[in-house]
């Protein structure tokens, strides 16, 4: 049963990905380009995501979820360098294509060799992230 909702989940949240154009590579484009033709519709997009969620944290607190484990804990607070760095590169590469995770698997059926290019190439850095970050943490504890 766990598994169903699982996949009942994923699918709802893709569709509704693609039904809110989430997916389009140039309507998010347009929606970065403040200078320019800016699409605000995306800001309406985030904000129905956001608003419920604000409702879901509140109801949650203190309940166990039905299916098993446990609710995950509050995002930490404070801001780190590896936060700082992780947001810069996520702008580049949403600003770039046009696509952050989520939408790229959701359009990885229909968007062409450039769409698994991107999704292996954000899959090669999320692999590669890890071990960088430990040699860049023993490098800053020597100096």
């Amino acid at each position: 049963m766990r598994g169903f909702i699982a996949l009942l989940s994923g699918a709802l949240f893709g569709a509704g990905l693609h039904i809110s154009g989430m997916t389009n590579t140039a309507k998010v484009r347009g929606f970065l380009d403040f200078a320019g033709a800016w699409d605000p519709t995306l800001a309406f997009v985030m904000g129905g995501a956001m608003l419920p969620m604000v409702f879901a944290w509140r109801l949650t607190r203190g309940r166990t979820p039905l299916m098993g484990g446990s609710h995950p804990a509050p995002p930490r607070s404070e801001i780190t360098h590896p936060l700082i760095a992780g947001s810069i590169l996520f702008g580049i590469g949403w600003g770039l294509v046009g696509l952050c995770p989520g939408p790229a698997l959701a359009s990885i059926t229909y968007g062409g060799w450039q769409g698994v290019l991107f999704l292996v190439a954000m899959l090669a850095g999320m692999w590669a992230v890890p071990p960088l970050r430990r040699g860049l943490d023993r490098l800053m504890s020597t100096t």
